[in-house]
């Protein structure tokens, strides 16, 4: 029931912190990329590593994942791994990265129950963690544009089974700015712009306009 006097200046629970998630990235990998046709390759590409800077700037853990990296996928997405050039990636077998007992425990170390997940392909590789983790009580935010299915209908089916059983469609600026969501941060701000800047298209180009007419400290 809304009760007027409870009405106050504060953040929803729902919203992503740097606090409460934790991003998992399944199968950005050559061959897996090779069979995506649900959207522009490169764009996918730019979207996850703009997203994985964006774990980088606020510290949020990532889980990196491959399956059959050695013997049929390749190797994790090169501009990928050299954003966390420390870790490595879980390899799997099961296409279902939930199934896999280090990732799981990876995840579960964490100890956030927010899963930003993204990977390849989002009609297997992400509709199985996805809904593997939702029904263990995790609350999963997939990013659709660093993402990509065989076909557009894939991908878009993939979305709506997801989104039924509760996950929350999101793209990787939206997760960027909700982490960021006051521009007076401004231990963060920087690398906030400097991700806009190099990923994020005719956004990035409108922060270097602003920077370069109104001063350094423009807000995005």
């Amino acid at each position: 029931m809304f009760d007027i006097t409870r009405v106050h200046a504060a953040p929803s629970a729902d919203l992503l912190t740097p606090d409460n998630s934790v991003m998992l990235f399944v199968d950005h990998q050559p061959q897996m990329f090779f069979g995506t046709g649900s959207g522009d390759r490169t764009a996918i590409i730019n979207s996850t590593v703009g997203l994985a800077k964006a774990a980088r700037a606020f510290g949020v853990p990532a889980v990196l994942s491959t399956v059959a990296a050695e013997s049929f996928s390749g190797p994790l997405l090169p501009q990928l791994a050299a954003v966390f050039p420390e870790q490595k990636p879980v390899d799997r077998t099961s296409m279902n990265a939930w199934e896999d007992e280090a990732l799981v425990e990876a995840v579960r170390a964490t100890g956030r129950r927010k899963i930003v997940l993204s990977g390849l392909w989002t009609e297997v590789c992400l509709v199985l963690p996805a809904l593997s983790a939702l029904e263990q009580g995790y609350e999963v935010y997939v990013v659709t544009d660093a993402s990509g299915g065989v076909t557009p209908a894939a991908h878009e089916h993939a979305l709506q089974r997801m989104t039924a059983a509760g996950a929350v469609p999101v793209t990787w600026v939206q997760v960027l700015l909700e982490l960021q969501r006051d521009w007076a941060r401004e231990e963060t701000y920087p690398a906030v712009m400097e991700i806009v800047k190099e990923h994020a298209g005719a956004y990035g180009l409108g922060v270097v306009y602003a920077q370069s007419v109104i001063g350094a400290h423009a807000a995005g």
